[in-house]
């Protein structure tokens, strides 16, 4: 049974289609990777699988329910979890308060919840941080934050949207590592990426829309090679070239 699917996916803003007819499936376990050029609907496709927005035509599944109309906080506590590109943490409060907030999601109690924060940020290497106030952090330590207050929430699935920009390449690479190691714990991925390096190393299979269109997917070298993707990325002269 797929984690994430897509059954002919529109959302249209006004006059405006933002995704058009999308379907795609993640296998529980996968790593899939959405990408596209600026602009192509990658985040607007997360906001309709998060329920921040709900389709304007098509029905999303999650872990085999369908979820369309959903909203963010139903699906968080059925394990559907997300970060966002701008991170906002509680900037004056301590790195352990912020990710206690997040556990909350799942009980009642403060100290399970404390418990489970303390938990989620030794595994993403916060911990010794734990005592620091959030607006004290690096950009990478912050993006570590994110990821940390998502997991908190103990998701089946978690959508990455774009939290490897901003950082160094040995900052990417630990990132990198951080996600292999969320993925042997059983949690599927679903991430959007514009760090081609990282994508292509991390995900299983791609898919690449492009004016809210799906134009390919597969194997991420595979799709290096599409001719459309080349195109919708560099341009026709690229493709004859």
């Amino acid at each position: 049974m797929s984690m994430l699917k897509f059954e002919e996916v529109t959302m249209k803003f006004g006059g405006l289609t933002a995704v058009n007819s999308l379907n795609l499936e993640i296998e529980k376990g996968q790593i899939l990777g959405l990408i596209g050029p600026n602009g192509a609907g990658k985040s607007t496709a997360f906001n309709c699988a998060s329920g921040v927005y709900t389709p304007s035509t098509g029905k999303v599944f999650f872990d085999g329910e369908d979820i369309t109309g959903y909203k963010p906080w139903d699906l968080c506590r059925k394990g559907l979890a997300r970060t966002f590109q701008i991170v906002k943490p509680f900037a004056t409060k301590t790195v352990l308060y912020n990710t206690t907030v997040a556990a909350f999601a799942n009980t009642n109690s403060r100290d399970e919840a404390e418990s489970i924060a303390l938990d989620v940020l030794k595994s993403m290497h916060l911990d010794h941080r734990k005592d620091d106030i959030s607006g004290s952090l690096t950009i990478a330590d912050r993006k570590r934050l994110e990821i940390a207050k998502a997991m908190a929430t103990k998701p089946k699935l978690l959508l990455l949207d774009e939290v490897m920009a901003g950082l160094r390449p040995t900052e990417v690479d630990e990132m990198i590592d951080v996600f292999r190691e969320i993925r042997e714990n059983g949690i599927t991925i679903f991430v959007i990426e514009h760090i081609m390096r990282a994508i292509m190393a991390l995900s299983d299979e791609l898919v690449v829309i492009h004016f809210g269109t799906k134009i390919s997917e597969g194997k991420p070298e595979e799709v290096a090679q599409d001719e459309n993707v080349i195109k919708a990325y560099l341009g026709g002269d690229y493709v004859a070239a």
